[in-house]
């Protein structure tokens, strides 16, 4: 316990929360334009496949 209350007190805390704040707020990112980075994806793949293909 007092080593968790260390850690949110020091400067390391501080890292380790704005690095959690961060990742929150990329997964948010992720799950909101869900679909439009599925459709993108799809996209560059097929044309990597098709320029594949041609090869």
């Amino acid at each position: 316990m007092k080593r968790i209350k260390s850690i949110l007190i020091g400067n390391q805390g501080v890292a380790v929360i704005e690095i959690v704040l961060i990742l929150v707020v990329l997964i948010a990112l992720v799950l909101i334009f869900k679909t439009q980075l599925n459709t993108l994806i799809q996209t560059i793949f097929s044309k990597i496949r098709s320029s594949a293909n041609s090869i």
